[in-house]
């Protein structure tokens, strides 16, 4: 069932994508011959209306092709005004930002979702204390509850790991909570330097413990569910850019680069965990889809963005051959990125290195 759900999932966010570029399309009068999801030969086909559905038999992508998408597709001069071509750059712009647009907007919905249900939180409650650390030293124990740090009330577990890691070397007051008894306890964060998300060495501070598996479920009000699906989209969807920004800077290594059979892995991993989990990733899978296709490579919606950018400047559109070249270069770029992944993924499963 959980590889069902991978499946599920990558043709589920892969139609959202499209059907955004459809809907549009349709907002904007424009004739759609084809809606398939995958690429290459058809395997279910049904024509409804104006529009041939399709099921295709490479499940690594789709489209949605429109009258007048191909610039040397000749066009009956009684649906030129329907024809893609043809439209204002404006409306050209919203029908290719569509497809993004539908991706961010997805996890939005579902972390609305996620945080008007519940999101379990850790508890500020001790699992475990590493040997020769400050947490020793300081005579802390399996199952303290850290209630107070400097005055400052703690009810999370982030919250305490927050103020530790800003207080490297900084002698910190703890009140912690044994069993039915009070204490207060003074401790000075070790400075490590560890790697954060991006593989980068920063210095931290660390006292030595990790959590006890307490957590307490925090739901969240109708507005703040809204605000807080907004702002977690948009700080993933910035997090996904300064990936990008530091895979071209050779910071994060090029082999942590994964295809359809990382994410079949990690979607198959999160499934097993629950449904929440499950959700949560595919709002952040939806998120890396819709910001990497806002990449200005020419086949990609960023691609198509750049270049109606340069026709508003230009007052005119550039030329036929010119598009077709950048699409060719477009098109190495895209098969050689996903043969690397491809690549990628298949190494990890042969030297059994395991789905991070």
């Amino acid at each position: 069932m959980t590889i069902i759900s991978a499946i599920l999932l990558f043709g589920f966010l892969i139609f959202i994508h499209e059907l955004g570029h459809f809907i549009f399309a349709k907002i904007s009068n424009v004739k759609v011959l084809k809606f398939s999801l995958g690429f290459g030969p058809r395997i279910i086909s049904k024509k409804i209306g104006e529009t041939e559905y399709m099921i295709s038999a490479v499940p690594l992508g789709g489209y949605v092709k429109m009258l007048g998408e191909d610039p040397e597709e000749e066009i009956d001069s009684s649906e030129k005004e329907r024809s893609y071509k043809n439209q204002s750059v404006r409306k050209k712009a919203s029908i290719v930002f569509a497809g993004p647009l539908f991706n961010l907007m997805t996890a939005v919905v579902i972390f609305f979702f996620a945080f008007l249900i519940g999101i379990p939180n850790l508890l500020p409650v001790i699992g475990e204390i590493m040997p020769d650390s400050p947490a020793a030293g300081a005579m802390l124990q399996k199952g303290d509850r850290i209630t107070e740090i400097d005055g400052k009330q703690i009810k999370l577990w982030a919250e305490m790991t927050e103020i530790i890691h800003k207080s490297a070397g900084k002698p910190l007051v703890l009140k912690v909570q044994r069993n039915s008894e009070s204490m207060v306890i003074a401790i000075t964060p070790d400075k490590k330097r560890v790697k954060d998300i991006f593989g980068q060495e920063v210095e931290t501070g660390l006292i030595g413990i990790k959590p006890a598996d307490e957590t307490i479920i925090i739901r969240e009000s109708l507005f703040n569910s809204v605000k807080d699906a907004f702002l977690k989209t948009w700080e993933l969807s910035a997090l996904t850019v300064i990936g990008v920004i530091k895979l071209i800077q050779r910071i994060i290594p090029i082999e942590t680069i994964g295809g359809p059979i990382l994410i079949f892995q990690l979607a198959e991993k999160q499934a097993s965990t629950g449904a929440l989990n499950f959700f949560v990733f595919a709002a952040v899978i939806s998120i890396n889809l819709g910001v990497l296709n806002l990449l200005p490579i020419p086949i990609l919606d960023g691609g198509h963005l750049m270049f109606l950018g340069i026709e508003l400047i230009r007052k005119k559109p550039l030329s036929e051959k010119a598009i077709a070249i950048a699409h060719r270069i477009g098109i190495v770029i895209i098969i050689a990125l996903m043969a690397f992944a491809m690549y990628n993924d298949i190494f990890r499963l042969f030297n059994g290195k395991p789905v991070p």
